[in-house]
């Protein structure tokens, strides 16, 4: 995650771009809408992209023209619906790659796609299901984090095989190695990524439990109690 400047073939780089294009429209909207009738909620959207922005920066060396680093959009996507992550994580994206060469502008597209567009849905979608199975809150919240975190590692893993097919097996051989170098030290990332999360909303919860009621998933949460 966060491939770097110029690794990809253009046509992939387009590509990724114009896929992520609608999503970031209808963040934006979404976005627009929650501040519109909670305005109160700029602030918790301010600490939702600090801790994707922190979090994502802290990188290790991974597969060459990448690397591996915890996501931070699990929170944001359980606060405020994963669409709203959307432009939370390009900005993001955006300001890594031009004041911490993390990433890139040519690759911007395909690092928004994988970690802000399928982390954020996956772990929203995680987190639903765990609530609907009756789950206790802390297990959907970690569960949520750490295997959205994986699902980005799991997508770049895709589109880097997708653009550099191995010369023997293909697309399917490429994935297993890209996959393979990320798994080394992405589960402990994810797993921490995880914990992390669990505490910090186990704190919102305590001290901000007023302006959790109008989150989305946390307004399923209580239509189920």
């Amino acid at each position: 995650m966060h491939i770097m400047e110029g690794f990809l073939p253009p046509a992939h780089a387009l590509g990724w771009t114009l896929a992520s294009a609608p999503f970031v429209a209808w963040g934006i909207r979404s976005i627009r809408r929650r501040l519109h009738e909670q305005p109160e909620l700029r602030m918790l959207l301010g600490v939702a992209a600090a801790f994707s922005f922190i979090l994502s920066a802290l990188k290790l060396p991974s597969v060459t023209g990448s690397c591996s680093h915890p996501t931070g959009v699990g929170l944001g996507a359980l606060l405020f619906g994963p669409a709203a992550m959307v432009p939370v994580g390009l900005v993001v994206l955006l300001f890594q790659a031009l004041l911490l060469a993390h990433g890139g502008l040519t690759t911007l597209g395909a690092n928004l796609f994988s970690m802000a567009i399928v982390g954020p849905f996956v772990a929203a979608g995680i987190f639903r299901l765990g609530r609907l199975g009756g789950l206790p809150l802390a297990g959907c919240v970690f569960a949520a984090a750490c295997l959205g975190d994986l699902a980005t590692y799991l997508t770049t893993s895709i589109q880097l095989a997708w653009a550099f097919p191995d010369p023997v097996g293909g697309f399917a051989a490429s994935l297993s190695k890209f996959g393979g170098i990320f798994a080394i030290t992405q589960i402990p990332l994810a797993i921490s990524e995880g914990l992390l999360t669990v505490l910090v909303v186990n704190a919102l919860t305590r001290f901000n439990a007023e302006e959790l009621k109008g989150m989305p998933l946390f307004v399923r949460r209580e239509a189920q109690a």
